[in-house]
Order: C-alpha cells, then sequence, then structure tokens
C-alpha cells in the first residue's frame, strides 16, 4: 500500500518539509499583525487630528515612536524575524535595520531643526540693519 501524500512527512515536487527552525505564519498570526497595524495607523491620525497632547513636539515624538512600533510589528508578525530562524541573521537584519532607522530619523530631525532655525524669515529690524 502506497504512503498517504498527505502525511506530515511527506515530501512533494516543489513542497519541502521545513525543519530549518524556520517561523512560518498562521491565519491567526496574520490578523493578530493586520490589526496592531491598523491600530498604529489610526492612533497617530487621531493625535494629530484633535490635539490630544497639546504639544506640536511632543505629538511629532509620539507619531515616531508609534511609526516605530508599526515596523517593529510588521517585522515579527509579517516577515516573521526572530532569533531563532535563519540562524539569527534575520535577527541581525532587524538590528541593523532598527539603526539605520534611528538614523535616518534623527537625521531628518537634524536636517529640519538646522532649516527651521537658519532659514526663518527677517524681522524689520534685522532687515533694515542690512547694508
Amino acid at each position: 500500500m502506497a504512503a498517504n501524500p498527505h502525511d506530515a512527512g511527506a515530501v512533494h515536487a516543489g513542497n519541502h518539509r521545513h525543519d530549518s527552525g524556520e517561523a512560518h505564519g498562521t491565519v491567526n498570526g496574520y490578523v493578530t499583525g493586520f490589526v496592531l497595524s491598523a491600530i498604529l495607523t489610526v492612533i497617530p491620525f487621531w493625535l494629530v487630528i484633535n490635539g490630544t497632547l497639546g504639544s506640536p513636539a511632543l505629538t511629532a515624538i509620539a507619531v515616531m515612536a508609534l511609526g516605530v512600533a508599526q515596523i517593529v510589528v510588521q517585522m515579527v508578525y509579517f516577515l516573521h524575524m526572530n532569533a531563532r530562524s535563519e540562524g539569527g541573521w534575520t535577527l541581525m537584519a532587524f538590528v541593523f535595520t532598527i539603526i539605520i532607522i534611528v538614523i535616518a530619523i534623527a537625521g531628518s530631525m537634524w536636517v529640519m531643526h538646522h532649516l527651521n532655525t537658519h532659514m526663518m524669515p527677517m524681522t524689520p529690524e534685522q532687515a533694515q540693519s542690512l547694508p
């Protein structure tokens, strides 16, 4: 009698068993990731539209923090990054991604602050003092 092709140990052309410790998504995992991503998208809109935090600087920090949280959620739930899969290389990619994000955000904030400080319009008194 031939083995049932639907057995857990059966290997089909194009379908191989994954015993390497890779994380695979489940419907519950994808739904959880989607719900968390949706919540982390709606909260910043709500904070900005309602002015809930009162301070524009505090609102900007909260929006950036929620953006970073959303990146982490998407990397964990959709890209399945953890310390076990791919011999730890996905964790290294995660750490590298976080470093690049921090550099990009810090650089963007520095450039915006620098432009805001040095490109502000002159007061009438400053304009009269020019040669």
